[in-house]
């Protein structure tokens, strides 16, 4: 049910022989992704759970059946960026109707990320994946 993105992201991950290369990769990731403009950086767009400063402005396009999800995000720590990348791979151009149906943590485990993101991390990319969800479901 990955999006051709994110199925793009699992094979480049399957290549990476080690943590120290995914993370690495990750970084890249997140160093690549688009600055959100400061004038979204607000109380409003935070996303409460996270040890690092996580913005997330929703982008959702056309109603009813056809909508479509979309996010854009960003973080004051460049290896969040990097999962806030991995994220948008995984969600954006979804059937809003669909996003409930994905499981980020089966998905995120065929990059092997789960086993070694800290406790903190791990925390902030499930407050990221909860508020996608209310996001889309109150859609």
């Amino acid at each position: 049910m990955a999006t051709p993105a994110f199925e793009d992201l699992a094979e480049t991950f399957e290549f990476l022989d080690d943590w120290e290369d995914r993370y690495r990769h990750l970084i890249e990731l997140g160093k690549a992704m688009p600055e959100m403009e400061d004038a979204f950086k607000v109380p409003a767009t935070i996303v409460r759970g996270c040890a690092s400063q996580v913005w997330f402005v929703p982008d959702i396009s056309g109603e009813g059946k056809g909508a479509v999800f979309g996010f854009r995000g960003d973080s004051d720590a460049i290896i969040v960026r990097g999962l806030i990348a991995v994220l948008a791979a995984l969600y954006n151009g979804v059937p809003v109707a669909d996003v409930a149906g994905i499981d980020a943590r089966a998905e995120l485990e065929r990059l092997g990320l789960n086993e070694h993101l800290s406790a903190q991390r791990s925390n902030g990319l499930r407050s990221m994946v909860e508020r996608i969800r209310s996001v889309a479901a109150a859609h």
